[in-house]
Order: structure tokens, then C-alpha cells, then sequence
């Protein structure tokens, strides 16, 4: 049996809470306890035991197969399992071809001309046509439709404008040629459109399966028809979803997998001991006390993860706060004083474990630019100077008129209750009383909680994000202002018009330079609290081959097999 365990937005999301967390952990950003089972039976491993199992840790059900209405790191996993795009993920976690076989960008970077492959077909047998694409994209941009990740798709030419109503359908960018043959026209060249065409909300749809049943058609596997490795076969909610190798995949013969099963599982201490005990194979999360003695068996194994842990401060939705909260989190003394009292070190040192690196910015490290610079390069405050940085955090608060923490009501921090979260928490109120600010935590369970911060109704709470794509732009496009996934209600024109004027320059440095001088904003503003830059924490038997798993924390089980 192979058992595998994936922290997923999210943080909705561990995300992206990618988002995730609603990829958050949404994250969702992305994540830790909720776990889902996946069973996987192999086409006949040299064990002679073909049934393999794949544990995925998530904070939360899946909902749906709706690549328009999903935001959480564990329907992304199985929407993926199901689906190619135009573009996805090969053997090394690079971006490959899906679809497409091919595709031309004109010399001005704007027009993207993609030919599909003929041999693409859905389970059913019929051919991914170009509409398909074409169809998907404008479902997503339709308002009606509600898609938190409608903006991944504003850099297509005009789609913006047809998701205000200022434009028409026969106006966005997206035009058939023929059935194997799309062109996409953008508002400006974006380097990373490949690895976007590779993102959940970018996948293909059929008109006639979705207009046919538009209620349900994505929880039953009798209307849920799908193009890639596997095809959904069995749903039963809250316990577990059955995949089936699909015969009509245009690469069937690189799957080794004929049956994959997402089956839910109480907690990851379960799944943890069911793996030791022989009985899973792969597990996405492990127990905080299980990691360091299971990296000395060689069964844990940990790699960076594109994604940032953080604490959302409610700065703009703030209808359910009282005037003295509202207040005191509506001064930015305050938050950047909140901010330096933390202790990261502390945190990762006794939840963490996992050789997460405290946060200094909210851009994470691991974006390289064309020159080999690291993004991440510039320290806010250094996290290891901890008694320098309470000193500074009294005199701030002295600075905006509540010193020794005297005036400032007691704030709530929320967290949702599975995971390792509330220790985390628990760390950051000892912090805080230390520069006399008294801290309530509460916590709800994952889906109250998600709507609650979503809504506004929360004080401070906690957040993830993993990247949809491996630029600055993933992380900070998220703060403009009414932006989907902008849970802190932040802000700031000139925020806003940096990221707007990055998404249009063409020229790489000043692009960086923009990017770089709205982080600097983020991070003086500080409606939000970097912890730490995510890893990926994973164990698994020494039979377990062929799984992928991403630095933006994507699972691919196209090649996995069991020796």
C-alpha cells in the first residue's frame, strides 16, 4: 500500500490557505488535519501488491469538482488528478504541454497561438476541442459564476472588462480558430503566462455536460466528465472519492495507477500511525512530534515550499468591530508593533519543526530572477533579534498612544481548530502580553471559519498562501484593493497603481523595482504578519515511486507507482 500525506489554500491553505487555504494554506492558504485517503491499485508492482493508498491532508471537504468554484488546495489536487489543461506539470515539476503540442507567441509577446493536440479526449470519448478552453475562461469570467480566481485571468485582453460588463464576450482575447487551434491575446506580455495556462482556473469544460445539469454536475461522477489521467468513478461525500485509470487519456500508457482513491481521514496522527504500521503508504502531513524522529527512520522527508504563513489583520472589513478594536488595528504603529513581537523562531522551534525559515517579508525566498537574485532579498526587521525588536514594538505603541499596551482592548486572534494552529497562537498571545496587550483566542472549524474571515467578521487571523506560479506577482497582486482573496479589506492607491503598472511593463527591472517598492508599502502598512515561508513536509514508504509533488505544492500521481 502506498500512503502519502500533501499539506494543502491554502492555507484553504496549509494558502495559496494557493491559495488553501482557499489557497490559502487559498491558502489557504493550505491544510494540516483533515486528512484524505487516496487508494491507488497499480497495474501489478514486483511486490505483487497492487494496492497502494495516498493520504492528503486538508483543513476542509471537498465541495466540488468545479474548476471555477474551488479555492482550496485539496480540490485543486483532485480537480488536477482529473483534468489537464493546456499547459501542466511533468515528472520534475516543470511546465510541460497538456493539450496544447504547441504553441507561437508573436514578437510582441501579446498573442499566444495554441494547437491542441487531436489525440485529447474527455472520458466519454469525445474530442478536447479549442472551445472547450474558450467556454471554461468566459464561465469564469461571468460574475454570476463567482470564481474567487476569476483575476488570474485578467491579464487576457479585455477580460477584465467583460467580468465589469464593460465589454463584450466577442471583445476578451480568446478566439477559436478551429477546433485544435486557440489564440489568446494579452493586455501586455506576461512571462509567466505558460505557468498560468497550467493554474485549475485556466482547465477546459464542456458547455453541454454543465448546461445540463448546472446544480450538480460537478459532486456525481455519472455528469462529472473529465480529459485527463484518471476519471471520477464514485463520490460518497464526507468519506471518499474513487478515480479510475481513464482509457480514453491521450497518454494512458505512462499511467501505471488503475484506481485512485481520496478517502477521508479523521486526523493525521491516524494516518501517521496507520503509515508506521504498514497500512498506508504516503502521508502529506506528520505529527509535529513525529517529524524529527521520522527524518532519522527516513520515512519524513521535507522541501521548500513556495508559500508564506501569516496572520491577517481585518483593517478594512471592520463592520463587526467595536470603535476601540477598529481603533487600535486601524493605526499602523500598532500592527507594525504586533509584527515585532513575535517570536518566529520560537514558533518554528516548537510547532514548526520542519526547518520552515522565520519570515521577513511576505514575498517568500525561492523566486530567482533572470539575473539569479533572490526576490526575497530585502529584511523588514530581523526576526532573530528578539529583544531589540520588543524594545522597538513598546516604543511604537508608546509612538500611537497606548503605552505599555494600555488602552488597546483585548483582541481576539482566531484560528480554525484543526491543525497545529492553536499553539501557534498560543505562543503569539505570551508575545504580546509581553508589550501589554491582551490577547482572546478562539477558534471555529474550517468551513465557519474560511466564511468568517472572508466576511470580515474576525479581529486578526490566521493565513496562508502558496503561489499559483512562481513569481512576486502571485504574492502581492492579492492586496489590491476589493481583490478576491484581499480577506484584510487592505487599502492603498498607490499600492494599487504599482501593482497595476507592473502588470503592464515590459521591461523586467523596472517591473521587479514596482513590485519591490508595493511589498515595501505591505510591509510598512502591515495589514498582515509574516511567521514563516512554508515547507512541505511529507512520509512515505521506500516502495513509493513516481509521485510529484511541486515547489507551488501541486501532486501529480500520473507516473506514481509501487516497486
Amino acid at each position: 500500500m502506498i500512503l502519502l500525506t500533501v499539506c494543502g489554500k491554502w492555507d484553504m491553505v496549509e494558502g495559496k490557505d494557493k491559495k488553501g487555504e482557499r489557497k490559502y494554506e487559498k491558502i489557504l492558504s493550505f491544510f494540516l488535519y483533515c486528512l484524505i485517503v487516496l487508494t491507488l491499485t497499480g497495474c501489478g508492482g514486483s511486490s505483487g501488491d497492487d494496492i497502494s493508498t495516498y493520504t492528503y491532508s486538508s483543513e476542509l471537504d471537498i465541495k466540488n469538482l468545479d474548476s471555477s468554484d474551488t479555492d482550496d488546495q485539496c480540490s485543486f489536487c483532485a480537480i488536477h488528478t482529473v483534468i489537464d489543461g493546456l499547459m501542466k506539470t511533468d515528472k520534475k515539476g516543470n511546465i510541460t504541454y497538456g493539450i496544447a503540442k504547441s504553441e507561437e507567441v508573436s514578437e510582441d509577446g501579446l498573442v499566444y497561438t495554441f494547437k491542441l493536440r487531436q489525440d485529447g479526449k474527455w472520458s466519454d470519448g469525445e474530442s478536447v476541442v479549442a472551445d472547450n478552453f474558450k467556454y471554461s475562461w468566459l464561465r469564469a469570467l461571468n460574475k454570476e459564476t463567482a470564481a474567487e480566481y476569476a483575476y488570474q485571468l485578467f491579464y487576457i485582453k479585455n477580460a477584465e472588462k467583460f467580468y465589469n460588463g464593460e465589454a463584450s464576450a466577442e471583445e476578451v482575447g480568446i478566439k477559436v480558430l478551429d477546433d485544435y487551434t486557440l489564440e489568446v491575446t494579452l493586455e501586455t506580455p506576461t512571462s509567466y503566462f505558460l505557468q498560468l495556462c497550467a493554474f485549475t482556473t485556466y482547465v477546459p469544460l464542456r458547455e453541454d455536460i454543465v448546461s445540463a445539469n448546472p446544480e450538480g454536475w460537478a459532486t456525481k461522477p455519472e455528469t462529472y466528465i473529465s480529459n485527463g489521467a484518471f476519471k471520477l468513478v464514485k463520490w460518497d461525500m464526507k468519506d471518499q472519492l474513487v478515480f479510475e485509470k481513464n482509457e480514453n487519456y491521450w497518454d494512458k500508457d505512462s499511467v501505471k495507477l488503475d484506481t485512485l482513491t481520496f478517502k477521508l481521514v479523521s486526523d493525521e496522527t491516524t494516518a501517521y500511525s496507520e503509515l508506521k504500521a504498514g497500512n498506508f503508504d504516503i502521508v502529506n502531513s506528520v505529527p509535529t512530534n513525529e517529524i524529527e524522529p521520522g527524518i532519522e527512520e527516513g520515512l519524513v522527508h521535507v522541501n521548500p515550499k513556495l508559500g508564506t504563513y501569516y496572520f491577517a489583520i481585518n483593517v478594512g472589513k471592520q463592520d463587526t468591530l467595536n470603535e476601540d478594536v477598529k481603533k487600535a488595528l486601524s493605526n499602523k504603529l500598532v500592527r507594525q508593533a504586533l509584527n515585532l513581537a513575535i517570536d518566529r523562531q520560537e514558533i518554528i522551534d516548537n510547532v514548526g519543526k520542519a526547518e520552515q525559515v522565520p519570515a521577513y517579508s511576505f514575498v517568500p525566498k525561492g523566486i530567482i530572477d533572470e539575473n539569479g537574485n533572490e526576490f526575497a532579498s530585502k529584511e523588514y526587521y530581523d526576526p532573530s533579534d528578539m529583544e531589540g525588536n520588543k524594545e522597538k514594538a513598546k516604543e511604537l505603541l508608546k509612538e500611537a498612544g497606548y503605552e505599555n499596551g494600555q488602552g488597546i482592548p483585548t483582541i481576539e486572534l482566531m484560528y480554525n481548530s484543526e491543525g497545529p494552529h492553536k499553539d501557534i497562537c498560543q505562543i503569539i498571545q505570551q508575545n504580546w502580553e509581553k508589550i501589554g496587550i491582551n490577547v482572546e483566542l478562539t477558534n471555529q472549524e474550517w468551513a465557519v471559519f474560511s466564511n468568517s474571515r472572508q466576511q470580515g467578521d474576525y479581529q486578526i487571523a490566521r493565513h496562508g498562501w502558496i503561489g499559483d506560479y512562481v513569481d512576486p506577482m502571485t504574492f502581492l497582486d492579492l492586496w489590491v484593493t476589493n481583490g478576491g482573496n484581499n480577506d484584510c479589506g487592505f487599502s492603498n492607491a498607490k499600492y494599487d497603481e504599482l501593482i497595476a503598472a507592473a502588470k503592464v511593463e515590459t521591461d523586467s527591472a523596472k517591473r521587479l523595482e514596482m513590485l519591490r517598492q508595493a511589498e515595501d508599502i505591505l510591509m510598512d502598512e502591515m495589514p498582515v504578519l509574516p511567521i514563516y515561508y512554508y515547507t512541505t513536509v511529507m512520509a512515505w514508504n521506500d516502495n513509493v515511486k513516481g509521485v510529484n509533488i511541486s515547489t507551488l505544492g501541486k501532486i501529480s500521481f500520473k507516473y506514481a507507482y509501487k516497486e
